[in-house]
């Protein structure tokens, strides 16, 4: 049993009973029409009978957690890899916004994400700078979930652009690919929810003549944690 009232506004809010998901706790007097009475020899008529007492201390009921509909939310991470036939390891912080939409079937749950990612990962190669200045995906997901948690796979589109700079003079292409990762996803209250996330991307390569290579692809790895709202 947990005291406080900030624990107990939690409580409230998750099981709305005023104890943890799993705790012991004494229910209340059960509804009656005759409202309090005292305790001592029963009164006559059909309130001869209050309780003196709660009843026993019983189990919190574990909620259900409901992770079907539309969301969307935030996240913030960080990007590392390598780009083809170049030597360079382009790095760097990355952010932005996804939504999606989750069908669940008891345990089961399955969906589609799509993002949008701002990049600052860049790297320097001889003398030229590529960079990675934004990227998406959009993909299917699925997973298992356990009360408020979720695990889950994802699979699914990647493309984003690449830029090189020589000597004053930017050259971009447009990179297509796929990705693929996991996460866990973590509901805090009915409505909000924040997750860890793994995101392997391959953008497939590209003509670049100012590096004077035939092309040069880039694949990454992305760490990033979200906040989403379930609408």
């Amino acid at each position: 049993m947990r005291n406080g009232p900030f624990v107990a506004i939690v409580v409230v809010a998750l099981t709305g009973t005023g104890a943890w998901a799993g705790d012991l706790y004494r229910p209340p007097f059960p509804p009656t029409p005759c409202g309090p009475q005292p305790c001592g020899p029963p009164p006559p008529g059909p309130c001869g009978l209050p309780p003196c007492a709660p009843p026993p201390y019983a189990v919190a009921p574990i909620p259900f957690w409901n992770w079907a509909g539309f969301y969307g939310g935030a996240n913030l991470g960080f990007q590392w890899g390598t780009l083809s036939n170049s030597g360079a390891k382009p790095a760097g912080i990355t952010g932005g916004f996804q939504g999606g939409y989750n069908w669940q079937f008891g345990q089961l749950v399955t969906g589609f994400e799509t993002d949008i990612q701002l990049s600052d990962a860049n790297d320097v190669f001889a003398s030229y700078k590529f960079s990675n200045p934004w990227f998406g995906t959009a993909r299917g997901r699925g997973g298992l979930t356990v009360n408020n948690l979720l695990l889950y796979g994802t699979l699914g589109l990647a493309y984003g652009r690449g830029s090189v700079d020589f000597g004053g003079i930017n050259e971009t292409n447009l990179h297509i690919g796929w990705t693929t990762g996991v996460g866990l996803e973590v509901g805090m209250t009915p409505n909000w929810s924040v997750k860890a996330e793994y995101l392997f991307i391959d953008l497939a390569s590209a003509n670049y003549p100012l590096t004077t290579h035939t092309s040069n692809g880039l694949t990454s790895s992305v760490a990033r944690f979200g906040l989403n709202y379930r609408y």
